[in-house]
């Protein structure tokens, strides 16, 4: 069944204190409790110094009619379509803000693959770039234990540690995708991201880690098939799930699935 997020006039203020908003700042955070729907005039106000010069705008998709492709359109004309009144389109623009250096990464490596099969197939590679744009999670991991318990999908073990493992600096996530948050408008919902896990000595300001994460799709270290992301329903870190505490969480939540017979992770990416 296709997600219809709710009414932006339905929303109580109290659903942005979810923590799948916690990455937006006060500027992105002001544009879900504003009244009214931003415009792309106000979203472009808000670019920050970026890799492209400020060549990059977001423009009303309805007044698009030169019938590209989304991705293309992008890499060669700067022009990222946006919907009006749209929660998906909304954040989608907000990660663009956010993390243009992994965004524009993703874009041309989309293209590049566009270029070589056209626009009838898909690459695995165009799968995973796009698994990772629509519902991606960055975890820095640097705890063997948890690792080995997210590779055994043994959850209570794995967000049994989380908290003390965030005080402790040994995890960090950075929630990537947009859809996420779109879902995230309705705190019932369990929610799952696909993850892409590297290790890291140290946590990363967030701009160090769109600039690391996006050489490492750049170079194609990573994202070159949907089967090198790892699962992680974020339900289960404490406070994402109403339902988060009761004694029978992980086994009555659909999101927490049994690792299939014979699926192997690969290791987390290096990042010196």
């Amino acid at each position: 069944m296709r997600y219809i997020a709710p009414e932006r006039g339905t929303l109580a203020a109290g659903v942005f204190r979810h923590p799948a908003f916690a990455g937006l700042d006060a500027g992105l955070l002001a544009l879900c409790l504003q009244p009214d729907w931003p415009t792309v005039d106000s979203l472009n106000a808000l670019w920050p110094e970026r890799p492209d010069g400020g060549r990059m705008r977001f423009v009303d998709q309805a007044t698009l009619a030169d019938g590209k492709h989304y991705e293309v359109r992008i890499f060669e004309d700067g022009i990222i379509a946006t919907r009006r009144d749209n929660w998906h389109d909304l954040f989608n623009a907000m990660v663009w803000l956010r993390d243009p250096y992994i965004k524009m990464a993703l874009n041309r490596r989309q293209v590049e693959d566009i270029r070589r099969v056209g626009t009838r197939e898909r690459t695995r590679g165009q799968c995973a770039l796009t698994h990772f744009d629509e519902a991606g999670a960055v975890l820095r991991l640097s705890d063997a234990d948890m690792l080995s318990a997210w590779d055994a999908h043994d959850w209570p073990a794995f967000f049994g540690a989380w908290e003390a493992a965030v005080q402790a600096g040994r995890v960090q996530l950075h929630l990537f995708g947009h859809s996420i948050q779109e879902h995230a408008l309705n705190p019932s919902i369990a929610l799952v991201a696909k993850a892409l896990v590297i290790d890291a000595p140290a946590p990363l300001r967030d701009a160090d880690l769109d600039s690391v994460v996006a050489r490492a799709i750049a170079a194609g270290r990573c994202l070159n098939d949907p089967q090198e992301l790892r699962p992680i329903p974020l339900s289960g870190i404490p406070g994402w799930h109403p339902g988060y505490g009761s004694a029978d969480f992980f086994e009555r939540t659909p999101c927490f699935r049994p690792k299939r017979a014979g699926k192997i992770y690969p290791l987390p990416l290096q990042m010196a």
